[in-house]
């Protein structure tokens, strides 16, 4: 009897040992099972080509970058190793294009076939990201007539009276659907007839020195800027030859 005893009280002991190990086991898979979790549940870090940023004050049409994931390219490109882009942003002239139109294709919404200013994208990016300041026109500020000034001097040869509402009477009108590059858009801001401009590129797109963000691109269908839209206007040869007769 007393043999009997012992015989079961060892076995118990068996027992509840092993529903113990068999328990510690468990959890020790439990937690190593969450942790793999946690590791494969984790974004990998994603770097971005340099100079494709393009959104001072927000104002990037999708905020789209290039990634790099893919082998670096030969040549004379940079050695950043870049994702495929989109085909129908950068259309078929992606191979022959320079970091400039890629970085302004994204902010425009636009080819690269379609970017071929490039003393226009120069200018623009020498600028880009400039604060505004009225009365300012230096690199350090710069307000917006100031801007539209420099453009139209720098890259198109054509002399800008200075403030906003002269260049709008400066300027012959045209209608919206005759927008091209270059062009002058007009805005009603403060509540008088004309007191910002932008230099237009294209796809409703135009540059401008903004109070929001300094010198960046914006869209006219935007909900700030298609109510207070004043209306458009293309300086001349002609227009430019009065100015510098003065």
């Amino acid at each position: 009897m007393k043999l009997h005893v012992i015989t079961i009280a060892v076995i118990s002991l068996l027992v509840f040992s092993g529903c113990h190990t068999v328990h510690s086991i468990s959890g020790k898979d439990s937690a190593a099972s969450s942790t793999a979790l946690k590791k494969s549940g984790k974004p990998g870090k994603r770097e971005f080509l340099n100079g494709i940023e393009v959104t001072p004050g927000g104002s990037a049409a999708n905020n789209k970058y290039i990634t790099a994931n893919q082998k670096p390219e030969t040549g004379n490109r940079s050695s950043a190793p870049v994702d495929k882009p989109n085909a129908k942003l950068m259309g078929t002239g992606l191979e022959n294009a320079n970091m400039l139109q890629l970085k302004y294709a994204i902010a425009t919404d636009a080819t690269v076939e379609k970017l071929t200013n490039i003393p226009l994208l120069e200018t623009i990016d020498k600028w880009w990201g400039t604060k505004y300041c009225m009365g300012g026109s230096t690199d350090g500020c710069i307000d917006c007539s100031a801007f539209t000034q420099i453009i139209l001097r720098d890259v198109y040869k054509i002399s800008l009276p200075r403030t906003s509402l002269e260049q709008y009477n400066f300027c012959e009108k045209i209608d919206l659907e005759d927008l091209r590059e270059g062009d002058l858009v007009f805005f009603n801001t403060e509540g008088k007839q004309v007191s910002h401009v932008g230099v237009y590129l294209l796809n409703n797109k135009f540059v401008h020195a903004a109070t929001s963000g300094g010198v960046m691109i914006s869209d006219l269908n935007e909900k700030y800027w298609q109510p207070k839209f004043k209306g458009a206007g293309r300086a001349t040869p002609a227009n430019d030859a009065a100015v510098k007769g003065k």
